[in-house]
């Protein structure tokens, strides 16, 4: 094919960054501190042939500019950085590799692991090549597209109201039969009024997506015929997963994403992103020049200061970005605001997110990423939710985060666990972590992590699965994990270990097993639903899915993690429904921290006692063996009469005497659909069937008169 002979670049602006249609021509900006030129390179529609290789003729303030007249929308282009190979001090460059741009808001091609895309030589460490990888490398497509959004505006759900829901979008709806086969597990499938159904009949309010943002599946699992399902490794960091979409590549892609979060948002439900800013797809010094290293490796990412030629590993994926660099922290503040101003989305959930606050000293709250995002005019008004650790030193930041952060609470997960699971079926002591002082602690907000630091509950993400372990079912039917499918010699994921001690190892037919199973699931999800916080709930656990006991299913592309519908607890859904309307209902905790102490009337805001009717105090808040206790909820969020909780983990049922007044049972977790006509009468002694939980409401106008 004829090189293409296009105008001389022009100087252009240094602004806005990648490439940019002005209706007349296209601007091309690239930031790079060290490279000593930069190349744009054209190639035709499908990337395959290089038509014209365009040094750009400017460089301003570390941004190399320049403008092409006459370019118009659809444009193919790559990108070569000239300067030193010098890994010694940081510097990786490589004119021989076509780079992506970091701005790129569609890529073109499909991604194969070949010898060309890295510059050492694989096979002779110490050696350096220079295969031309062009013909293989992916690129960027210049875009100029407009979406009719119509009448579209965000939910703007409260969090007091927030229920989140988190969800695969393949996964979600690969295997739903009520779904179209050509839309199942895709952007449209999410959208369909099947999935939208069965999302708001559940009650939920937030979908928190898996990462949609384009990225590369690790070359050990491609070559195992594996994938990172997961898609936690980012490349394109303004492109949507063409992989997610029914539709194809490109703009039929972004359409398709944009008509889904259009559905949902009509639907009253908000969508939040699984985000990956700490790391990305070009992982350690043996990994392939694909974007950021070759453009500037010294300035996107972070090196140890004593060996440049390697790579600060906080992610555990290889390498970390450098939000100390400002073109770095403008780099991921332009890719927060482009999902929420073109793609409309409400909210993030930071993947590793401490990675994003390490100052030259460590983690900091004050870090220049939180005064970013606090100042932003769009990004401080959406949800930022935290997964408040990373793997490097100091990571562990639950409760560390500045105001206006939610953050996933990993000590309710454990605790709750802990404390309904964990010896559960043998009747064993609660094990170390979770005391009754403890669980207490849990439910109500964990006071200890956020009320010091003036942060509302709702900033405490309560929940007892994730993505990230076994699911609620498995989490109660097996004690050690079950991962050799992932080809890791199961020694991958975290060994939940929970020492159930239930007998059977797995699915199970004995049905007394089976009862066990479903009464700790249904005690699992009140506790997490009612507890004073923001609820999430991980997709299928409401339907009874299994993973078959594989805790870290990252990268099973297939039925393992695909939600099977047909295979739905029609019992557990329905209580989960009945759940949430509960919560929505009540609101058993307000958003605000209780005192524990007696107004004027003598009613307490929140107070706690034994089985007994005697109050928990002193040396009984850590008694090793009783895991029974009640929560009396004297002024609850939206109930108009005082609300109580009764909690039996226990493996044989317990008697409660019930406060003075007159109770009405509004949910019993032992019974399978959780409804339960009981009543109770203060006194008198109430009964609890082991490792279950009551919600009871006080009667405004007893009709029967109190034992006291």
């Amino acid at each position: 094919m004829d090189r293409l002979t296009p105008q001389p670049l022009q100087a252009g602006h240094p602004w806005p960054m990648g490439a940019h249609f002005d209706g007349h021509g296209v601007n091309f900006a690239v930031f790079s501190t060290h490279a000593q030129a930069m190349d744009l390179c054209l190639f035709d529609a499908d990337g395959q042939h290089e038509l014209a290789r365009l040094p750009l003729p400017c460089h301003t303030v570390d941004v190399w500019h320049g403008y092409l007249p006459g370019a118009q929308p659809g444009l193919v282009y790559g990108l070569r950085a000239h300067g030193p190979w010098w890994p010694d001090k940081g510097y990786r460059f490589d004119a021989s590799k076509l780079l992506l741009d970091p701005y790129a808001r569609e890529i073109v091609g499909h991604f194969e692991w070949r010898d060309e895309h890295f510059t050492p030589d694989r096979h002779y460490p110490g050696h350096k090549l220079s295969h031309d990888n062009a013909a293989l490398a992916l690129k960027a497509r210049v875009i100029h597209d407009q979406f009719d959004w119509g009448d579209d505006s965000p939910p703007s759900i409260t969090l007091t109201d927030t229920v989140l829901y988190e969800c695969h979008v393949k996964g979600f709806s690969k295997l739903n039969p009520l779904i179209p086969p050509e839309r199942r597990g895709s952007y449209a499938g999410l959208a369909h009024p099947a999935s939208i159904s069965h999302l708001k009949g559940l009650g939920v309010t937030a979908v928190s997506l898996l990462p949609v943002h384009y990225s590369l599946s690790e070359e050990r699992l491609v070559r195992q015929g594996l994938s990172n399902y997961w898609a936690y490794n980012t490349l394109g960091f303004f492109c949507v997963n063409p992989q997610l979409a029914s539709a194809g590549d490109g703009k039929a892609a972004r359409d398709e994403f944009r008509t889904m979060v259009r559905a949902l948002h009509q639907a009253g439900l908000e969508v939040i992103l699984d985000v990956v800013y700490n790391h990305t797809a070009e992982a350690d010094e043996t990994g392939p020049t694909l974007s950021f290293r070759g453009l500037d490796n010294a300035s996107y990412y972070r090196l140890p200061p004593d060996d440049p030629s390697r790579y600060e590993n906080y992610s555990g994926c290889g390498n970390t970005l450098n939000l100390r660099q400002p073109k770095v922290l403008q780099l991921v503040m332009d890719s927060l605001r482009y999902w929420v101003e073109d793609m409309h989305v409400d909210g993030f959930r930071f993947d590793l997110a401490p990675v994003l606050g390490r100052t030259d000293t460590g983690f900091s709250a004050q870090a220049a990423f939180f005064v970013a995002m606090a100042q932003d005019p769009v990004l401080s008004r959406v949800k930022m939710i935290a997964e408040p650790w990373d793997t490097g030193p100091g990571g562990y930041q639950v409760g560390g985060f500045p105001r206006g952060w939610l953050e996933w609470n990993d000590k309710f997960r454990d605790c709750t666990r802990r404390f309904w699971v964990q010896g559960a079926a043998a009747g064993e002591e609660m094990p170390a972590g979770c005391t009754r002082g403890d669980f207490a602690m849990r439910l109500c907000g964990s006071s200890d992590l956020y009320q010091e630091r003036r942060r509302a509950p709702a900033k405490s993400v309560n929940y007892v699965v994730s993505h990230d372990g076994f699911t609620l079912l498995d989490l109660v039917s097996y004690n050690q994990r079950h991962n050799e499918a992932n080809g890791e010699d199961n020694r991958d994921g975290h060994n939940d270990n929970l020492s159930f001690n239930c007998g059977v190892e797995g699915p199970s037919d004995d049905p007394m097993v089976v009862t066990l199973r479903e009464r700790l699931q249904r005690a699992l999800l009140a506790n997490t639903l009612l507890a004073q916080g923001t609820p999430m709930l991980c997709a299928g656990d409401e339907l009874g899915h299994t993973q078959g006991g594989n805790n870290n299913p990252y990268c099973q592309d297939n039925a393992t993690t695909w939600i099977d519908w047909s295979a739905t607890n029609t019992d557990l859904l329905a209580f989960t429904q009945h759940l949430v309307a509960l919560r929505h209902q009540l609101q058993p905790f307000a958003n605000k921290w209780y005192s524990g102490i007696a107004d004027g009337n003598g009613l307490y805001d929140v107070s706690w006692w034994n089985a007994d009717g005697t109050t928990l105090q002193h040396e009984a808040w850590h008694h090793a063996t009783d895991r029974s206790l009640v929560c009396l909820i004297g002024k609850p969020g939206r109930s108009a009469t005082p609300l109580l909780l009764l909690f039996n983990a226990g493996a044989r049922r317990e008697n409660f005497m019930l406060p003075p007044g007159e109770w009405q049972a509004l949910l019993d977790t032992s019974q399978a659909r959780g409804q339960s006509q009981a009543r109770g009468v203060g006194g008198v002694s109430f009964p609890v069937p082991a490792h279950s939980m009551m919600l009871l409401q006080k009667s405004a106008n007893p009709a029967i008169t109190s034992a006291d």
